[in-house]
């Protein structure tokens, strides 16, 4: 037997003050053969029929053998005698038996038995069903994104690797919301260095709330004054099982659709899933286009006010001309203008995010339209500043992650700024400046911006270009996998010419 527990109303009693009285906790007090019973639940948790089946299944297995559980009742022998199956845990201590309560399980007290049993009876239907991810959306590819349910993320990881490496570790932060969040790794593959620093930073994190991945880097990056988005976040299960089979880890948080993965460097945020699903060529044309709009969003409102202002010279004299006619009668200086237009276009971008998605995308498209051509027809701008912001605005939207079209908008302030006061002087050192900060940075001890510094020349085959699948045999140097090969025996699938063997 069991050791004793406090006398039995005094214990239901205990709960009760625990969960204050609230008006959605039930304690449902039942005789089992000649043992007093009680089930703790919550109604807005647990589905009802599913609860209901799971109970009389156990009240039929406990009377069909009654005389083995009448006189010596363990919850060990109950489970394994009357409640065959899964999803029922055996808890000894009251704290971890209020933490499974409030996670939506119902827990079975037995009266004279210390601790109680956790049966598994959530309701499902308080989750998203598997979607295609709203952020990065492609062409070609799977089109399942992570939900709010962690259970179901891990489900969508674990039927794409099918490897007996694959690890989740268990973390619960938050002293109030005691949200659990899993870390994710391949063992075998992923440093062992960079594993014990996610570990420890996970286990130094000490927030009183944790709804969000999102709240979760700001504990865990390695340098939070940045604009740059030093951790990677998606909520495609296609892309972190790329990362985790490339010696990467993930971080997922119950609740969140958006999982984290580690380390990161500058050049993931032009990469996209659907890459390796197209044609090489294809893809490194894509790619390139990517890092042109990325200059683009930076830099060229930047450098069309020091052209205008400082270096007349270097613009064609017709273009000029062109220029200068549509600048004549405007009121205020180049800057003024360019900061006027890019200011409404943010208010107008923010606006159609906000807005009720009906009306959202409507709003955002008429209102840029109406208010540049009146802004021209007014003349308090010109045609081809109105040009140049839809054209800057356009290039931010093309990364395939959020985090880096926000980081240029906020730096192409920085360096329109800089363009005004210096002009192409100062817009080179404020690159300088960008770039140095930079390679300052790190992402759980990995450069920011390998491949490019430090130097990994091998690399390249997957950086600025997409080379074919089967070119790229090993895993990124810089995560220092102790697998560096990740396949072996591929080959170019091309017929071998003629008088030649295929080349292995």
């Amino acid at each position: 037997m069991d050791t004793a527990a406090p006398q039995w109303n005094e214990r239901l009693e205990t709960y009760r003050k625990t969960f204050c009285h609230s008006d959605d906790f039930h304690v449902n007090q039942f005789q089992m053969g000649n043992k007093e019973c009680a089930l703790l639940w919550f109604s807005s948790m647990i589905d009802h029929e599913a609860l209901a089946d799971k109970i009389q299944h156990i009240m039929d297995n406990f009377y069909q053998q009654e005389e083995e559980l009448q006189h010596d009742v363990t919850l060990e022998k109950l489970c394994r005698r009357a409640m065959p199956g899964t999803g029922y845990i055996v808890e000894r201590e009251q704290s971890l038996l209020i933490d499974e309560c409030l996670r939506g399980k119902a827990v079975l007290l037995l009266d004279g038995v210390k601790g109680g049993i956790c049966i598994e009876a959530s309701n499902s239907k308080g989750y998203r069903q598997v979607e295609e991810p709203s952020t990065q959306t492609i062409i070609k590819g799977p089109k399942e994104g992570f939900t709010e349910s962690i259970q179901t993320n891990i489900g969508l990881v674990r039927r794409r690797i099918i490897h007996p490496g694959l690890c989740f570790e268990k973390f619960v932060l938050g002293t109030d919301t005691r949200t659990i969040v899993y870390l994710a790794y391949i063992d075998g593959i992923i440093n062992q260095g960079v594993l014990e620093e996610a570990r420890k930073r996970l286990g130094q994190v000490k927030p009183n709330a944790l709804f969000d991945s999102g709240m979760l880097e700001d504990y865990i990056v390695d340098k939070t004054f940045t604009p740059f988005p030093i951790i990677y976040t998606t909520e495609r299960p296609d892309g972190i099982c790329g990362h985790l089979v490339s010696g990467k880890a993930a971080i997922m948080v119950d609740g969140s659709p958006f999982v984290l993965s580690i380390p990161t460097v500058f050049s993931d945020f032009f990469q996209s899933s659907e890459d390796y699903y197209q044609p090489f060529m294809i893809s490194t044309f894509v790619r390139c286009i990517r890092y042109l709009a990325f200059l683009i969003a930076l830099l060229f409102p930047a450098i069309y006010i020091s052209a205008i202002t400082y270096h007349m010279e270097l613009i064609p004299t017709e273009l000029l001309f062109t220029i200068s006619s549509q600048r004549e009668n405007l009121p205020f200086p180049v800057f003024v203008e360019a900061m006027l237009m890019e200011i409404t276009f943010e208010i107008l971008r923010e606006a159609g995010v906000r807005m009720p998605r009906a009306v959202g995308p409507t709003v955002s498209i008429v209102g840029g339209l109406v208010i540049g051509t009146a802004a021209v027809e007014a003349g308090i701008v010109s045609n081809i500043m109105v040009i140049i912001v839809a054209l800057t605005a356009i290039s931010s939207f093309v990364s395939p992650i959020y985090n880096l079209s926000v980081s240029s908008r906020l730096l192409r302030f920085g360096l329109l700024t800089l363009g005004a006061l210096a002009g192409f002087y100062g817009v080179m050192m404020g690159m300088m400046a960008m770039i140095g900060h930079m390679c300052s940075l790190r992402s759980f001890g990995v450069p920011y911006t390998a491949p490019f510094a430090p130097l990994y020349i091998q690399e390249h085959e997957d950086i600025l270009l997409r080379f074919p699948l089967w070119f790229m045999k090993k895993r990124p140097a810089y995560l220092h996998s102790p697998k560096p090969v990740k396949q072996e025996g591929t080959y170019n699938p091309s017929p071998p010419r003629k008088g030649k063997g295929r080349r292995p």
